[in-house]
């Protein structure tokens, strides 16, 4: 991992990695939406966007954005093509001290960012978002996708006794400390979802979840096929699952200690 950017005056530096792959259509206003709203909040930010392997002119777009934009570069994902590969590789490059994941689709609401960002400054360590409280606001979830979406979430939550029912959720965002607490980070597909809130749970790290809002894609093509919610979530879901029954509380003990004695239990902080 790169040598991190020094948080500023105005607080901690967010970092925004956006796996891409063939968003020719939808990179551009995913991007000038998210400069355009963390500039006005005054949150110091640099967007980082991982070229997964595109054909057509997604990296074209993304470097003339840069022009226009100084925090935002592309990067190479130069393992597979694959969503969790390149979040592999966002994660290898990103410099601030925290990173939320977002979606190239613009699927994902830049003022959501924004909330997640002030609510890690509370002191969490991670803030995971949820699409399906009251307060979220979802627009054309396919209606399969959401109904599997949704058992294999309660599966998850009630294998774990956690309160935290969107863990498939991409939208998070990390402190850089928990990137490398949860490592080494084994999946390679939309599994890493999953993986990477599990692991931050289950080795103790604090955790709120806030609503966030979700919007289908206007242009090209998702990228998720409903038969990657199977054996790949259910490998890792039970490798953590096994972690969490072996540890007996040790990592916990572990990042509490690291914190100066400051308990780092997870806590939920869902707003109705």
């Amino acid at each position: 991992m790169h040598a991190h950017v020094r948080s500023t005056a105005l607080g901690p530096t967010l970092s925004i990695v956006i796996p891409a792959h063939n968003e020719e259509g939808s990179i551009e206003p995913t991007i000038v939406d998210l400069a355009e709203t963390l500039s006005a909040e005054r949150v110091p930010y640099e967007i980082v966007v991982v070229d997964d392997h595109s054909t057509d002119g997604t990296r074209n777009v993304v470097e003339a954005l840069a022009g226009r934009y100084p925090n935002v570069r592309c990067v190479t994902n130069r393992r597979r093509n694959g969503f969790g590969n390149a979040i592999h590789t966002g994660l290898e490059n990103f410099l601030g001290d925290a990173v939320c994941i977002v979606m190239a689709d613009a699927s994902d609401d830049p003022k959501d960012v924004v909330a997640f960002y002030r609510k890690m400054n509370e002191g969490y360590d991670c803030v995971f978002g949820t699409r399906f409280s009251r307060s979220s606001i979802v627009v054309n979830y396919p209606p399969l996708k959401l109904w599997i979406n949704r058992a294999a979430n309660l599966f998850i939550a009630m294998l774990f006794g956690i309160p935290y029912t969107d863990t498939t959720n991409a939208f998070k965002l990390f402190r850089r400390e928990v990137i490398a607490g949860v490592s080494p980070i084994l999946s390679h597909h939309f599994n890493i979802t999953v993986e990477l809130p599990l692991k931050a749970i289950v080795r103790g790290y604090s955790y709120a979840v806030l609503p966030n809002h979700w919007y289908n894609r206007k242009s090209g093509v998702s990228k998720f096929k409903v038969k990657e919610m199977g054996s790949r979530y259910l490998f890792i879901v039970l490798y953590v699952f096994i972690e969490k029954l072996f540890s007996r509380g040790d990592y916990k003990t572990a990042v509490r200690d690291e914190v100066g004695g400051k308990t780092s239990e997870a806590a939920s902080a869902v707003r109705p």
